[in-house]
């Protein structure tokens, strides 16, 4: 029998639509049972609240339980990699950030996943600067003027860092390739006896996130410089971006968000979206947001992934440079 073209287009069609009526049907009815949100982290870091914060709210939203999973091991790696391999049905997401998505994949030899090939992203959720921190007795009062102070006395200047290839690290690392000073970096075995010896004056400066020094910033134990991202923080207005005070355009922050695994249903994808947006914009998230040094921070899934990409290429780029990489 012969079919002309334009009954054979409304065939196709219309076989179309039948095939896709399951995937529509799941995305509509979805969840219909617990969604697990794996943080790739130890419980009880900033990574770890956020999820929580996320999770609690999601809950609410979507009528079912989220259940947090924290699958600590290898700076996220693990818990990146279970998701990565996980069913793309909305059942098992990640609560990821910047060292997840962006410094990961290049830092260590064996990630096992590729940021942008294995991942579906949801959307952000908050950003978190890093604070050039100092103690107060330390004589420079801004960027240029600790710019100054290395390049007066060129090798002697001691910053010190979280563990190598945490975004304090990489900071630190950053400011010197783009100030081209002669500076030494130490970094702590962990955030903890970093406060400990800036505090006591050990080490002078810090490149670090800020919730761990919050009680000694209130305090005036400890000085913040400046932040490094592109706005101030908003718990510290006072504070300067590093643009603004003495090194324009430099910037670096954590962005965390929700991801899943790659090709999950786009309805699926639409409704966190819109739900996750929710929990964002809401006054009771964003004071846990800032409680946990950062601000809130909401996008489309495409400006996601958009972000994604170009941390990935600013990290992995220096992280080439320097030669780093974790077994």
């Amino acid at each position: 029998m012969k079919v002309e073209r334009r009954q054979f287009l409304h065939l196709a069609a219309g076989a179309a639509a039948l095939a896709s009526m399951p995937r529509i049907a799941r995305a509509q009815s979805y969840p219909t049972r617990t969604v697990t949100l794996i943080v790739p982290f130890p419980a009880g870091g900033g990574v770890d609240t956020m999820a929580r914060v996320v999770a609690e709210k999601l809950s609410i939203a979507l009528k079912h339980t989220v259940l947090v999973d924290n699958r600590a091991g290898a700076g996220g790696t693990i818990g990146a990699r279970a998701v990565a391999k996980a069913d793309p049905d909305g059942y098992t997401l990640m609560l990821g950030h910047s060292g997840t998505t962006s410094i990961n994949p290049s830092l260590y030899a064996n990630a096992g996943y590729d940021p942008r090939k294995d991942f579906t992203p949801i959307g952000l959720i908050a950003t978190m600067p890093v604070a050039l921190i100092a103690n107060p007795t330390f004589p420079a009062k801004t960027v240029a003027d600790v710019i100054a102070l290395a390049k007066k006395d060129p090798g002697k200047l001691n910053f010190g860092t979280a563990p190598v290839g945490t975004g304090g690290y990489l900071t630190a690392e950053y400011f010197k390739s783009a100030t081209g000073l002669d500076m030494q970096i130490v970094p702590y075995r962990g955030t903890a006896p970093l406060i400990n010896d800036l505090v006591g004056g050990h080490v002078p400066i810090s490149f670090g996130v800020l919730p761990p020094a919050m009680g000694n910033i209130q305090a005036g134990t400890l000085r913040v410089i400046a932040v490094t991202g592109p706005k101030r923080f908003s718990l510290l207005p006072d504070v300067p971006t590093a643009d603004e005070s003495g090194l324009p355009g430099f910037d670096s922050v954590l962005h965390y968000g929700l991801l899943g695994p790659a090709n999950m249903p786009p309805a699926i994808v639409s409704l966190l979206n819109a739900e996750l947006r929710k929990i964002v914009d809401s006054d009771a998230a964003k004071q846990r947001i800032q409680q946990e040094g950062g601000d809130p921070l909401s996008s489309s899934p495409e400006e996601y992934a958009k972000d994604i990409d170009q941390e990935e290429r600013k990290w992995s780029a220096l992280i080439k440079k320097l030669n780093l990489k974790v077994e």
